[in-house]
């Protein structure tokens, strides 16, 4: 613990909702909810206007749809997400040496290692600074935590949403945390909250009051002594600038059932594809092939092979996750698919030989998978899929593939040859319904065309903040 608050944790509001609001001006003040919208889809993020209405993060958007049936339900854009995360990402690196990324919308940053707060008035100041900054860059709102300590100025964060700032004084982390739900507590979840309610313990003054030994009697003694070092606000965690990445993995979860196994290898192959392309963005090699298979019933197994070095050879992926296939029982049908690798590195057996003979080893470059999430639900080979979500959106609309087979999740963005760039609102019928406008217009106009139309093309999104003018729309 620090005799200071310069640890700060930012979390951006309501992030993806926030950056959908925010590049769609019709779509400000309203309810927004980014998911998959697929009949397995979940909610990723849903405004605070949503919120209203009960909706929330992984809640099936089946559900969503029926507490907001009026809501503006959008396919999720990560390479948006991306852009603007990395805006953030980079204010935050510009105030220490020591920033954590947790996601893309938050992250702990040590204030004192960058020489920017040793104090109060100084770390209030940073903060304030901070948020300024980002509205500034991003048109987005973020929340920020102060504290001694990584728990408490995530805690801080949460309690300050939305946009706001507040700052724990070092001796009050007990009288600021006692009233607070024991579910406010990193690691404390549900069953062990259930566990702990049964036993009469619902606040966090109540579970330090109960005493180290009865909490390690309770639930044993490394989670015991955890949890009451933190109900006394204890926490000596430092700020970790890099965490290596253990596996690469991505998976996809279809609106029907698979039962054909041709149709369930096939995908298996396409997700063994899409794994390296993501495994060879990251600069990574690796040794363990996993492959993971939920079946109709909602069981789920995992399977894996260690090979004898690591690799990001496209076909040895693909020819290890049939191998894994072969052992899998798919009858009853399946309802998820993941492929991913493990036991990573940053070279290759391949590598290995070439260096031994002298050589050059090739660059070993790939196609980034455009996915920062690892599910997407559509089904069937074709474009990128909205990713990150379970159950998402059949295809995300971020690239030219997307127009090539014609089809128009709802909030891919377009453009016009004659009016211009604009979104999908829906799609259905033979018709596509867009609404021409973009960051920084007015709210506008909305045309409907055949799904067809050669004058229409999904296009890659528009920057938030410092993009072209505003287009006029007819």
């Amino acid at each position: 613990m620090r005799t200071a608050p310069t640890i700060l944790h930012l979390d951006m509001d309501a992030f993806y909702a926030s950056v959908e609001q925010a590049s769609k001006p019709s779509l400000r003040g309203k309810a927004v909810i980014v998911g998959g919208l697929g009949p397995r889809g979940v909610v990723a993020t849903a405004s605070y206007e949503a919120r209203r209405f009960g909706v929330h993060s992984a809640m099936p958007t089946a559900q969503a749809r029926r507490l907001c049936p009026n809501g503006a339900y959008l396919i999720p854009r990560f390479l948006l997400y991306r852009e603007v995360s990395e805006i953030v990402m980079g204010l935050l690196r510009e105030l220490s040496p020591l920033v954590e990324p947790l996601s893309l919308d938050e992250a702990f940053v040590d204030l004192e290692a960058g020489g920017r707060a040793f104090d109060s008035a100084s770390a209030r100041a940073t903060g304030e600074r901070l948020r300024a900054d980002i509205t500034a860059a991003t048109g987005l709102s973020g929340s920020v935590g102060l504290a001694g300590s990584k728990m408490l100025a995530k805690v801080a964060s949460e309690e300050a949403k939305p946009d706001g700032l507040l700052l724990i004084e070092p001796g009050t982390e007990r009288e600021l945390l006692a009233p607070m739900s024991v579910r406010t507590l990193p690691g404390v979840g549900p069953a062990t909250g259930e566990h702990l309610r049964r036993a009469g313990i619902t606040t966090v003054g109540e579970l330090a009051e109960a005493g180290e030994d009865e909490l390690v009697r309770m639930v044993g003694r490394a989670h015991g002594v955890g949890l009451y070092r933190m109900a006394l606000g204890l926490d000596d965690r430092p700020v970790v600038a890099e965490r290596d990445a253990k596996s690469v993995s991505v998976e996809d979860t279809f609106d029907v059932d698979l039962h054909d196994r041709v149709r369930i290898r096939l995908e298996v192959q396409r997700l063994a594809d899409r794994c390296v392309g993501r495994l060879r963005a990251s600069g990574h090699s690796g040794r363990t092939i996993v492959l993971k298979v939920r079946r109709y019933d909602f069981s789920t197994l995992t399977r894996s092979e260690t090979l004898r070095g690591p690799t990001d050879d496209p076909a040895v992926v693909r020819e290890a996750a049939a191998r894994l296939l072969e052992g899998v029982d798919t009858t009853g049908g399946v309802r998820l698919l993941g492929v991913g690798v493990t036991g990573l590195a940053d070279y290759t057996q391949e590598d290995l030989f070439a260096q031994a003979l002298g050589a050059v080893p090739s660059d070993g470059t790939g196609e980034a998978e455009e996915a920062d999430g690892e599910t997407g639900a559509h089904g069937s080979p074709g474009p990128p899929v909205a990713p990150g979500v379970d159950g998402g959106a059949a295809a995300s609309g971020e690239g030219p593939q997307a127009a090539a087979v014609r089809h128009w999740p709802a909030g891919s963005d377009v453009r016009h040859a004659v009016y211009g760039p604009g979104w999908v609102q829906g799609s259905g019928v033979g018709r596509v319904t867009v609404r021409f406008e973009q960051p920084g217009s007015p709210p506008g106009r909305v045309r409907t065309f055949l799904v067809d139309d050669p004058e229409l093309e999904a296009s890659d999104p528009l920057p938030l903040v410092g993009g072209p003018a505003p287009e006029e729309t007819a």
